[in-house]
C-alpha cells in the first residue's frame, strides 16, 4: 500500500456553497500540504483547479497559502473561498458549474483514460466521469492490485 492518497472525490462534487470541484480541489490541496498527494496529481494545478478559481475570483497563491499553513477542514476551506473570492454569486457559481459539467476531453485523452480501465471507446465522453474512472483506477492499482 502506498503512503501517497489519489484523491477520489469527483469534480462532480459540490460542497454547501454549491460549486462543483471545490471538495476535490480542497482534498488535493490538502493532502499536497503534507506530502501526501499520489504522484501525477497537481495539488493546484491546471484544468478544474484553475477554472475553479478563476470563475470565483479567487487568488491561487493566498489559497495556496492558507492550505498549507491552516490544513483547513472542509468547512474552513469554503469559509476563506467565501471571504476572499471576488466573484461568488449564482451567476458565476452557476456558470462554472455548466462548464465543469459540460467539459469534454480531447479524443487521445478519452480513448487513453477508457483503454486503461477496460472499456471499449464510447461512453462515458465526459471528463468529470472519465477522470471519475481513472482515479478509481489509479486507486485499485495503488491500493488494492
Amino acid at each position: 500500500m502506498s503512503n501517497q492518497i489519489i484523491p477520489t472525490i469527483s469534480s462532480g462534487t459540490a460542497g454547501p456553497l454549491g460549486v462543483l470541484h471545490l471538495p476535490r480541489l480542497w482534498q488535493k490541496m490538502c493532502l499536497g500540504a503534507v506530502g501526501k498527494l499520489a504522484d501525477g496529481y497537481a495539488n493546484c494545478g491546471p484544468g478544474y483547479d484553475m477554472m475553479t478559481l478563476d470563475a470565483l475570483g479567487m487568488d491561487r497563491d493566498a489559497l495556496v497559502a492558507f492550505v498549507s499553513a491552516s490544513k483547513p477542514t472542509y468547512v474552513q476551506f469554503e469559509k476563506f473561498i467565501a471571504d476572499n473570492a471576488t466573484n461568488l454569486n449564482e451567476t458565476s457559481i452557476a456558470g462554472h458549474n455548466a462548464a465543469v459539467i459540460g467539459y469534454q476531453h480531447a479524443d487521445a485523452t478519452r480513448q487513453s483514460i477508457l483503454a486503461a480501465v477496460g472499456l471499449p471507446d464510447g461512453k462515458p465522453t465526459d471528463a468529470v466521469s472519465l477522470n471519475n474512472l481513472d482515479d478509481w483506477q489509479e486507486f485499485h492499482t495503488a491500493e488494492l492490485a
